[in-house]
């Protein structure tokens, strides 16, 4: 068997919050509730599960998510629509903008518990032959 990445735990304020910012954005759906986590599968089989702690003890994380075009488009949408702040680079110095690193598109922004999400149309390095 190849090492695979399962599930990760995302600290929020609100989990529910959290989750449903992060489908609403990427048009997924909430899969399972237990205990203290809300559960999003990602297409790949991995799960993001997040779990309501003090706001207090949350340290910022950042996730990447590889998406489509087409989930790009989508997703950009909603955060113009929305008026969520967002960056083309990780030092917010390029407010308002996207990037086109490595050939594809991205663009940072901040989730409702203060992490930094990223969303990339081609993995770091491009396209690998």
């Amino acid at each position: 068997m190849s090492v695979e990445l399962n599930h990760t735990i995302i600290h929020a304020r609100d989990n529910r919050e959290s989750a449903q910012f992060f489908v609403d954005l990427l048009g997924l759906e909430i899969t399972s509730e237990w205990g203290p986590f809300i559960a999003v599968h990602l297409s790949n089989g991995v799960t993001l599960d997040f779990a309501t702690i003090p706001a207090e003890h949350i340290v910022t994380q950042h996730y990447a998510f590889l998406v489509s075009d087409d989930e790009f488009d989508a997703a950009y949408a909603r955060i113009s629509e929305h008026g969520i702040e967002h960056y083309a680079d990780p030092h917010r110095q390029q407010p308002g903008a996207i990037n086109h690193n490595d050939g594809g598109r991205g663009v940072y922004f901040m989730d409702p518990a203060g992490h930094v999400m990223e969303l990339i149309t081609v993995p770091y390095g491009g396209w690998t032959s």
